[in-house]
């Protein structure tokens, strides 16, 4: 694509000028595109503002008015409350900022604001807002005829003043340049029912009504969605559409036997799933499939079965663990389970002594070793398969993308893919993280498994909850405590693991053996301390989060929760499942003060142990943050426009739109494609990147 307007820098716009640029770069505004798509945080419809005159005590309200005067009030109790008097055509308020002094120095005497807020009587009338929006600095409020009032993203260096005039000089402009970016046609907007680029960018600066913001959002939406799901069909096509797949024979040799030697029966879930694992290893496509499921649902019984079937057709199986523990125990529970078929398990792990070490590499590059587990030790280049057919990716959120495209893009071989995660996720939120995966999910529960008794308890409970922790190890069973930090800090008043270590060891359990687990302890120290608790010589294991995904430990009947409104719904079911595991009654208990949003939060812990149903809750409360972060590889870009629980329909569609149209240009090589491979490539270069597509 030839340069575009869009690309000028911003440095060169009206009214921003080298030392502007500056602020605007620390701010990651650095062309005059970033700026079209510095995208208002906030609208205000100005026909629900009151005229002051008119304001009550007891209104929530609305105000616009000019400041008059201005001042910071000291109290006696050593509170400064920063004033301002707030004047408009029908009269003045008092508008009241306790503890906000720093507004001095940002509101200025003749600024027109406007107010949200509660009217109360404190010597006279007086509106204390929680929203405050500075609509000119010049004394004119004629902004988009006086209806709608937008606030950007702002910084210290940029006030909102300076952002409506900088947009006020360049908006039109930028809007017209707003065409080059637009790889929709006419015909693919009435279909998607979707405005034109510039349209929907006018709406979202210039709105006349909420409704048209709205709809302007709904198209950048659709635009991140489709483009993400373009980076998540390109990999899939590369994958598993367009690389030969094994297809595996099955012959019911290992499977059949291993059926009947079950102590249990599969759920009507895992009975489905398998037939959709078979399906993929069965045809000639390759397959990559994400298998997710709650803790407890059987991923692991699956993921056995889908080996076997690769043992049966002649081919390795490989499972691997992000923990050296937990590669262990998933070698113990398969050796047991599959010694009477005379399938031997080999482990490869970073610490594996140096003669099993080559044992095990020996018997991989010969084929002598047909099942083998291992962490990211089996992705080492020192590591051969004779005929490596499957590979299971346990925990994958715990592995960088790269990691796992390592064992799928070996030279030797090219594997299927089945990744498994404890990590219940909506559909919606699965489509736009692991687009390019099959989704299977288990959403059932084995029968008989005890759900975790889950309770809230105040801080001034605390001996009570000891007492009952005491009781459960005085019974033989074992507990954890967890804290959100490692060590103290000066910045938030929260309990730290390595503090509450020390007294809980002197303090209250003195005849009992404490345990201390955290992130800043090296792998091999982590493992030590996990091992003596797995192996029962632990009491208590004081923790922070490094204990969500791990190991299991059936004895393990209690979980204690500090500052429980410090974690996410999703994290706090993770950390609740690590006990429960053995068939005795557990229980978690998380130790907070009920107040506002954290009340609504933690109560859905109370009342589901449905994992999907958190995960649901979690993000409609919490919203959908960070999509990609460290565990998609770092760098990818957060959805700024899409909300997931939203526009699930959009992310359908962007899907479906995506998906077909790499199947009639995969490589977006045609001439009417030209924009939409700038425009990828613009936007999602470093996870195009990390895939290797594009």
């Amino acid at each position: 694509m030839s340069y575009s307007q869009l690309d000028r820098p911003v440095q060169f716009l009206k009214g921003v000028g080298p030392k502007r640029a500056d602020a605007f770069a620390r701010m990651g505004i650095s062309s005059a595109r970033d700026l079209l798509y510095h995208i208002p945080r906030r609208y205000d419809d100005a026909s629900t503002v009151q005229p002051i005159g008119g304001l009550e005590v007891g209104m929530d309200a609305t105000a616009l008015g000019q400041v008059r005067s201005k001042g910071v009030i000291p109290t006696r109790a050593g509170l400064r409350i920063f004033q301002a008097v707030l004047e408009d055509d029908s009269g003045m308020i008092t508008a009241a900022w306790p503890g906000q002094p720093w507004l001095d120095r940002k509101i200025h005497q003749g600024d027109t604001i406007l107010v949200q807020g509660r009217v109360k009587f404190f010597h006279g009338r007086q509106i204390q807002p929680r929203e405050l929006t500075i609509v000119s600095r010049d004394g004119e409020i004629n902004q988009n005829g006086g209806r709608i009032y937008v606030t950007y993203p702002a910084s210290e260096e940029l006030p909102q003043w300076v952002l409506r005039r900088i947009f006020e000089q360049n908006l039109d402009a930028l809007l017209q340049w707003a065409d080059d970016d637009e790889y929709l046609t006419g015909k693919e907007l009435g279909i998607r029912e979707l405005p034109l680029l510039s349209q929907a960018l006018t709406w979202l600066h210039r709105p006349e009504t909420i409704a048209e913001a709205e709809r302007g959002r709904r198209r950048l939406a659709y635009d991140e969605l489709f483009f993400l799901q373009l980076v998540q069909a390109q990999a899939k096509r590369r994958f598993s559409d367009l690389e030969p797949g094994i297809q595996h024979q099955r012959t019911n040799q290992l499977i059949k036997p291993l059926h009947g030697n079950l102590p249990f029966m599969l759920t009507s879930a895992q009975a489905r799933v398998l037939r959709e694992v078979y399906a993929d290893m069965q045809s000639p496509r390759r397959m990559s499939r994400l298998l997710q499921g709650d803790v407890g649902s059987g991923k692991t019984a699956v993921a056995l079965f889908a080996m076997l079937l690769a043992l049966e057709g002649g081919y390795q199986a490989a499972l691997m663990a992000p923990t050296e523990i937990l590669a262990e125990q998933h070698a113990t529970n398969l050796r047991e389970v599959l010694s009477p078929l005379l399938v031997d398990v080999f482990l490869l792990t970073g610490s594996s002594s140096a003669p099993k070490r080559r044992a095990a590499l020996d018997a991989l590059r010969t084929g002598d070793a047909r099942l083998v587990v291992g962490t990211h030790a089996l992705i080492e280049e020192s590591v051969v398969f004779e005929s490596l057919g499957l590979v299971v990716v346990d925990e994958q959120h715990r592995f960088g993308v790269r990691q796992r495209m390592a064992l799928m893009e070996r030279d030797d071989v090219r594997p299927d893919v089945l990744v498994m995660s404890a990590t219940p996720i909506p559909r919606s939120l699965a489509m736009a993280l692991h687009g390019d995966l099959d989704l299977s999910v288990l959403d059932e529960l084995p029968p008989g498994r005890m759900p975790v008794q889950t309770v809230i308890r105040g801080p001034k409970h605390r001996d009570d909850i000891y007492e009952f922790v005491h009781q459960q190890i005085t019974e033989g069973r074992q507990a954890y405590i967890v804290y959100p930090l490692v060590a103290e800090s000066e910045k938030v008043d929260l309990l730290a693991a390595t503090d509450e270590y020390e007294r809980l060891s002197r303090d209250i359990f003195p005849n009992h053996c404490v345990g201390l687990i955290h992130g800043q302890l090296s792998g091999t120290e982590k493992d030590a301390v996990m091992r003596t608790f797995l192996d029962g010589e632990t009491d208590v294991l004081v923790a922070t989060t490094v204990i969500e995904v791990g190991i299991d430990v059936g004895n393990a009947t209690v979980m204690v929760i500090e500052h429980p409104e410090r974690f996410g719904l999703s994290q706090l079911h993770q950390l609740r499942g690590r006990v429960g595991r053995g068939g005795t009654e557990s229980h978690c208990i998380l130790v907070a003060e009920l107040v506002d949003e954290a009340s609504e939060r933690l109560r859905v812990l109370t009342e589901t142990t449905d994992g999907f149903e958190v995960a649901r809750a979690d993000l409609r409360i919490r919203g959908q943050g960070d999509l990609f972060g460290k565990q998609q590889h770092g760098r990818d870009p957060i959805l700024r426009f899409a909300d997931i629980i939203v526009d699930e329909e959009l992310l359908a569609e962007a899907q479906k739109e995506a998906r077909a149209l790499i199947a009639s240009d995969p490589e977006l090589t045609s001439a009417e494609h030209q924009i939409v491979h700038a425009q990828l490539q613009g936007r999602y270069r470093d996870r195009l990147e990390m895939y290797a597509v594009g």
